[in-house]
């Protein structure tokens, strides 16, 4: 027979009670709190609401995620070069005066020859009177130089003055200082400005020169020289300037004469033109006369110009 249970094994044994914690509790006390009423039903639709509220956002987020990953870095970059090829074309058309849209255009500025930086970046070239004649324009692809007063310009963008056929394609591949000054283009394509000078000297004669003393005619013939060598100086540095401020012409290098040039070089002849261009030197105030003469006839000119304009040809003398 089984032994009937005594009076300890009749006792209960505890049961586990599940711990809530204490926002289930105080929800689920509120739920029944409020269940029925009207404000447990607003409760309940406001809670929907925002719930469809939230999901939607993160949808619509998760839209313009997945388009601005997909199609915004193409659009942006297609705007982007859209935006420089308008501008470069623009540029380009203010920049050549209409002349091309694509920077097509001859006459370049300095900045956008690729010889102007190529120089920036190897440095000046220095080439000997010898070396300097290849670069005469009359091998193709070969830039064309001229020199003046030792320095080496490129004077390729304007081809139809200074290549074959050209006007001055006597100066290129040359150091042609003294025939910038004498106007003598065949023969004096030489650095050596020596003698220059006399081309601007009066020429001597007996009959004028009697009419001063030894001395006077001696510090005479000095300022003579002065003004004459500063005639020059002033001749040569035009065409200087004129190379050196230059935005078509470029400054490439020097020119390497050999050590102790000119000395032991014979002093050139004045040529033939420069030579017809001289004057006997005038008598003592002759030339007063003559700057007198020539105001007079500018102001006479003056006055004609006045009295056409006013309409009254009646006072033109």
């Amino acid at each position: 027979m089984a032994e009937a249970p005594t009076a300890q094994q009749r006792k209960k044994e505890p049961v586990a009670i599940p711990i809530v914690p204490d926002e289930e509790c105080g929800s689920e006390d509120e739920d029944n709190l409020f269940a029925g009423t009207p404000s447990e039903k607003l409760s309940r639709k406001s809670k929907s609401k925002s719930k469809s509220k939230s999901g939607t956002k993160a949808k619509a987020a998760r839209t313009d995620d997945g388009e601005t990953d997909a199609f915004s870095p193409l659009i942006d970059v297609l705007r982007v070069l859209s935006f420089l090829a308008v501008a470069s074309c623009a540029l380009s058309y203010v920049m050549s005066s209409g002349e091309s849209f694509t920077w097509g255009f001859n006459d370049k500025p300095w900045y956008l020859r690729p010889s102007y930086w190529k120089l920036r970046w190897n440095g000046p070239l220095y080439l000997t009177p010898a070396e300097l004649r290849a670069y005469d324009g009359t091998t193709p692809d070969t830039p064309i130089y001229l020199a003046i007063n030792h320095t080496i310009y490129d004077v390729s963008a304007n081809p139809r003055s200074y290549g074959p056929g050209g006007s001055y394609h006597l100066f290129a591949g040359h150091d042609a200082s003294r025939a910038f000054v004498t106007g003598c283009f065949a023969e004096d394509r030489v650095p050596d400005m020596r003698g220059v000078e006399t081309m601007y000297l009066p020429l001597d004669d007996a009959d004028v020169d009697r009419h001063w003393s030894y001395a006077e005619l001696e510090a005479l013939r000095a300022a003579e020289r002065e003004a004459a060598a500063q005639k020059v100086h002033d001749a040569l540095k035009h065409w200087v300037d004129f190379f050196g401020n230059s935005d078509r012409y470029q400054r490439v290098g020097y020119v390497r004469l050999p050590e102790g040039w000119p000395a032991g070089a014979p002093v050139p002849r004045l040529c033939d033109k420069a030579q017809k261009g001289r004057v006997k030197r005038k008598l003592p105030g002759q030339e007063e006369e003559e700057r007198k003469a020539k105001e007079e006839r500018r102001a006479a000119k003056k006055r004609e110009k006045e009295a056409e304009k006013a309409g009254k040809p009646w006072l033109k003398t």
